[in-house]
């Protein structure tokens, strides 16, 4: 099965591409600012303002990924609070943080191992979506929820098939034995 058995209108499957493009996009930009501290997310001082690329704040440098949000982008009122702040800053979750990251854009961008893409990008979407538990503009959505419906949804529709390499990768002996590389 190809992407047009599913979505059988061409300016959908041009619109759901164009909609991975800008979601892998999102997750590769989201890793290099943490690797490099490039100063739209990390490296940007909280109290002044001032931006420090490539600075202490970079992971390159030393800096946590995680620590930032989980240390202090979880609310006290969340009820899981003490385990987010437990794990943040550890090796093990700084890790695992990049590598999904990195893996998670670049499967999105390129359109192979989107079963995987989605699998893994809905679970950080959604620890994430707990971690801002409590919502403050709405009791249930925000863009981390509907971020995890987007990766599922893309991997449905197989979008990495359009401008990219899904097709050909679906077309494996690898992918054909493991299906969820598809």
């Amino acid at each position: 099965m190809v992407e047009r058995d599913i979505v059988t209108h061409r300016s959908a499957r041009h619109a759901l591409a164009v909609l991975r493009y800008a979601l892998g996009l999102t997750f590769l930009w989201a890793f290099f600012d943490k690797l490099l501290a490039l100063g739209y997310s990390t490296g940007v001082n909280s109290e002044t303002g001032a931006v420090d690329r490539f600075g202490p704040d970079a992971w390159v440098n030393g800096g946590s990924p995680t620590f930032g949000f989980l240390n202090f982008g979880v609310s006290e009122d969340n009820a899981l609070h003490g385990f987010f702040t437990s794990i943040a800053g550890t090796a093990w979750a700084d890790w695992l943080f990049m590598i999904g990251l990195l893996g998670i854009g670049l499967a999105l961008t390129l359109g192979i191992g989107m079963r995987l893409a989605a699998l893994t990008g809905a679970v950080l979407y959604l620890l994430m979506w707990v971690a801002s538990m409590p919502i403050e503009n709405n009791p249930v959505l925000d863009d981390h929820l509907i971020g995890a419906i987007t990766v599922v949804v893309l991997a449905l529709t197989l979008a990495g098939d359009t401008w990219g390499l899904g097709a050909r990768w679906g077309r494996t002996d690898l992918v054909r034995r493991l299906p969820i590389l598809r």
